[in-house]
């Protein structure tokens, strides 16, 4: 089973870089578009898999995995490396492999939240630190960090690690229905809750300034993208912004479906529909 995985990893790291499409894998084919339309390449494509979970039952044998994806990207004449990972599972029956599929990560959902607005008293000064955001973005983008809890949907989670590494001050605690804050293995919804987050960011009095920018050119590493990928007023990811191409575009990077350096339209992904919709917030460097 061990080759047969081997092999399989390594046929599709081959695909990556092929010049004939892989129509019969949509993540793949999504993700070659995507290059395509930024005038970019995938010049190498290197594939490890970790077994976490092994289930056996009779003849057939579940093996579930965790997929690392190392992408060596060109873009004119400048390079640099992707990465994500998803998990996944291999099926045999009678030591023969017989499926792969992405593994569906699922998540208690919060209810609907209302996030009150700030009063003007309870602001804090501020310095954001771009760079300290950034960094901890990188560090952090595969892996938890111990002082915090960890969520199988963690996007959001992450994000705001990333802002508080950065400088900006929790404010509101220990409402959770307002601010913006984790204390005492409590949290607003705010801190964890894309939808929630979305609207603080938004908000009049949110602790510390966040303006909305009409276009992803207009941000800069340690700025916020919010997606709402169904357009249906119900935002579901979150993401910090970590680089820019050589179009002057975001790559970010995110938790739930650890990525790194990732395009920030999200097109390659299996949750993008055409009636995405995003929300783009420059976080002020003081307040």
């Amino acid at each position: 089973m061990k080759k047969e995985l081997e092999e399989l990893l390594r046929k599709r790291a081959q695909s990556f870089v092929s010049l004939s499409r892989c129509k019969d894998d949509s993540m793949i084919e999504r993700k070659l578009q995507l290059f395509q339309k930024r005038d970019a390449e995938i010049v190498k494509c290197s594939i490890k898999g970790t077994v976490w979970r092994k289930q056996k039952l009779r003849e057939k044998i579940d093996l579930d995995y965790i997929v690392h994806y190392q992408f060596l990207v060109k873009q004119r004449e400048w390079m640099y490396i992707e990465e994500m990972t998803e998990p996944r599972r291999a099926c045999f029956e009678q030591k023969q492999l017989v499926e792969d599929h992405k593994l569906t990560i699922l998540d208690r959902i919060e209810p609907e939240h209302t996030v009150e607005r700030m009063a003007k008293g309870e602001k804090k000064a501020y310095v954001y630190d771009r760079i300290k955001a950034v960094q901890y973005a990188e560090t952090w983008w595969n892996s938890y960090n111990p002082r915090f809890p960890k969520f199988s949907v963690d996007c959001t989670n992450f994000v705001s690690q990333c802002l508080y590494a950065g400088g900006m001050p929790m404010v509101g605690y220990p409402e959770r229905g307002k601010g913006w804050w984790m204390q005492n293995n409590n949290w607003s919804y705010s801190w964890t809750v894309a939808h929630a987050f979305r609207w603080y960011l938004g908000g009049a009095h949110t602790g510390w300034n966040a303006v909305e920018v009409t276009s992803p050119e207009q941000l800069l590493p340690g700025d916020i993208i919010c997606y709402d990928f169904q357009g249906d007023g119900r935002f579901d990811h979150s993401t910090i912004v970590v680089a820019k191409d050589q179009k002057g575009m975001p790559l970010v990077n995110a938790h739930t479906t650890n990525s790194r350096m990732r395009y920030w339209s999200y097109e390659d992904s299996s949750a993008y529909t055409p009636s995405i919709q995003y929300k783009f917030f420059h976080i002020e460097d003081k307040g």
